[in-house]
Parts: structure tokens; C-alpha cells; sequence
């Protein structure tokens, strides 16, 4: 019976912590946006990092190494993301003025005729 009644208590517990979040506000939503941004530069500027010292090392492998290294390979020079800079992005426009009627969708086109098999 204690088994029931841990089980029933239990379930009732995970069904009050199931309850939806309120949706993030505007402010909210521009703070995830810049985070993201950020995250994003971060990783360019370390992919530029990495590039940077493998340029080094390459460098330095066949400067040393002169007998034994072929022909240098051509690579793509790396790219400086440079700093980070953030500019959020517009506003959504405004919808139109109340009471105006919402703009018509435009009609579908008809589907074009498909010229018949000859057997």
C-alpha cells in the first residue's frame, strides 16, 4: 500500500513540474540573440586562432625539416573575423493601422499543362 501511495505522490509531483513556461519577453529574446552572436564570433575567432598555429607549424616543420618536405601546398590564407560587434536587428514593422483589412494573398498560379505520351 506504501508503494501505491509513494508511486500516486510521485506522479502528482511530476505533474505540477510539467507545467509550461511563459513565453520569453522581447528583452529576453534579444539577450538569447546577442548570446548566439557571440557564441558564433567566438568560434570564428577560434577557427582563425587554429589556423594561425597551424600556419606556424607548417612553417616551422619545413624550415627544419628541409631534406624530407615535398613541395609546399597552396592553403587559404586565414581570415580575421576581427572584433566582435553586435547590432541587433530591426524592429518588426508595425502592422497596419486598426480596423484596415489584411491584404489579400495573392492568387495561385495554375499549374502548367504536361504535353501528353505518345505510345
Amino acid at each position: 500500500m506504501n508503494k501505491i501511495l509513494i508511486a500516486l505522490t510521485l506522479f502528482g509531483l511530476s505533474l505540477g513540474a510539467s507545467a509550461k513556461l511563459p513565453a520569453p519577453s522581447d528583452e529576453a529574446k534579444a539577450k538569447a540573440a546577442e548570446a548566439a552572436a557571440k557564441t558564433a564570433h567566438t568560434g570564428k575567432m577560434d577557427g582563425y586562432l587554429l589556423c594561425k598555429s597551424q600556419d606556424k607549424v607548417v612553417a616551422h616543420v619545413q624550415k627544419t625539416n628541409k631534406s624530407k618536405a615535398g613541395k609546399p601546398m597552396a592553403t587559404a590564407p586565414c581570415a580575421d573575423p576581427g572584433k566582435f560587434v553586435y547590432t541587433p536587428p530591426e524592429a518588426a514593422p508595425m502592422a497596419a493601422a486598426p480596423g484596415a483589412a489584411p491584404a489579400a494573398p495573392a492568387p495561385a498560379a495554375a499549374p502548367a499543362a504536361v504535353p501528353a505520351k505518345k505510345s
